[in-house]
């Protein structure tokens, strides 16, 4: 595939409002949840890059930085940081927004790595990214560092496991 996108022509950016079925006990938004609208958010991204239908692969270490409470309205942001030969990865930010004071503040962030399927659910190539910001470029650079010490990370893990 020839094709060269830019981040920004698929960058997704979704808004969800917290309701009392998608909290705990304490009208605290459920982890799973938001991590679930993370993940739609990141696979409208990568179907949108990748012009085919994308499966999550991987999602890294998600941090709950704050909570959200019932009434608050949820923005997430996902923005491709990188494509390699059939993946993608995605860094995904949601931020909660409290409708009275209007005060928007980071609940958490996460980098997906999405695959391209083919119609015969074989993986298949995407289009590349090219970085046009000083952030999606250092973005661009710092998801080949991921790869690269996630590949070493196996590695090391099968090896420590035959051994």
């Amino acid at each position: 595939m020839n094709k060269i996108k830019s981040p920004k022509k698929s960058e997704t950016i979704m808004s969800e409002i917290v309701c009392p079925n998608d909290t705990n006990p304490m009208g605290i938004l459920q982890g799973g949840k938001l991590v679930q609208w993370m993940d739609i958010a990141s696979a409208i991204c990568a179907q949108t890059h990748a012009e085919r239908i994308c499966v999550t692969a991987s999602i890294d270490r998600v941090t709950f930085k704050t909570p959200a409470k019932v009434g608050d309205i949820i923005t997430i942001k996902a923005k491709m940081t990188r494509s390699f030969n059939s993946s993608m990865e995605i860094f995904v930010q949601a931020w909660a927004k409290k409708i009275l004071s209007q005060k928007a503040y980071l609940i958490n962030e996460a980098y997906f790595t999405f695959v391209a399927l083919d119609d015969n659910a074989n993986t298949t190539s995407v289009p590349a990214i090219k970085p046009g910001t000083d952030t999606e470029k250092k973005e661009y650079i710092n998801a080949l560092k991921r790869k690269t010490n996630l590949i070493k990370t196996n590695i090391d893990e099968s090896n420590t496991r035959s051994n």
